[in-house]
């Protein structure tokens, strides 16, 4: 079947009315009650495709040039294949959400780690694949969508968290705009690359809702697995070194 296209970056819905009364928690006990929680994706397409791929009411996958939402956490995602990832549902052989610690073979310190250099990889990139995971929320829903960011957005991710920063701002406390960008790395292989810009600051009635959610789904996103990437995993293998570095980010937990 033929993938929808829209653009979604005008929500149908305004604001964060619908979360604003609404506990998460109880919510969750409620409805999903002995059913895997989960969190649906925004996929980021490979091959320099610029457009996202959205969860569609019915299960088919809405095509949209860009979207707006609030982040509400983000953190570190590191994953190691000891053998090439063609896809699937496996999990990574080693793998670490807070970029500091890794959990399997070889486990242990990310930082020192030899698959964790430049250089272990193709292309004089890193064996180990460091993502950035973000739960995101579009106004007028109730549900965030989880969004990794491949290897070759980090810098770009790592400066629009600075220029929020710069203003005494976290990123929960701004509505994202999100798009994708056709880059290409010094292999010549074409990637998708993602952008960001501020939408509107966040009306200190919605950042304090907004806050609450952030903890609540803090709490959810600790038992999200590894290998919920599986379906997002084409990001080309992009040699971060040759475009500046992109030390770790710690995690707006």
């Amino acid at each position: 079947m033929a993938t929808k296209i829209k653009n979604l970056s005008a929500p149908q819905n305004t604001g964060f009315s619908l979360i604003a009364n609404t506990d998460f928690n109880e919510m969750i006990a409620d409805e999903l009650n002995g059913l895997d929680m989960g969190f649906e994706r925004i996929k980021i397409p490979a091959g320099g495709v610029t457009m996202f791929e959205l969860p569609g009411e019915d299960e088919e996958p809405e095509s949209v040039k860009e979207f707006s939402a609030v982040i509400l956490l983000q953190h570190p995602l590191f994953a190691y294949y000891k053998q090439k990832y063609t896809g699937g549902n496996n999990p990574p052989d080693c793998g670490s959400t807070d970029g500091i610690i890794g959990i399997g073979d070889p486990g242990g310190n990310c930082k020192q780690c030899p698959y964790n250099q430049f250089g272990s990889g193709e292309n004089g990139s890193k064996a180990c694949k460091n993502r950035r995971r973000l739960y995101v929320l579009r106004e007028g829903e109730l549900f965030p969508l989880l969004l990794s960011l491949p290897t070759g957005s980090l810098k770009g991710f790592k400066r629009y968290i600075k220029q929020q920063l710069a203003k005494g701002r976290k990123t929960n406390a701004v509505i994202t705009r999100f798009a994708l960008k056709r880059a290409t790395n010094a292999g010549g292989i074409a990637y998708s690359q993602a952008v960001f810009a501020v939408d509107r600051v966040l009306t200190p009635e919605e950042y304090a809702v907004i806050t609450k959610l952030s903890e609540q789904v803090k709490l959810y996103a600790e038992n999200v697995g590894l290998d919920a990437e599986n379906s997002v995993i084409g990001d080309e293998d992009i040699n971060q070194e040759s475009e500046g570095g992109v030390e770790p980010l710690t995690g707006n937990k």
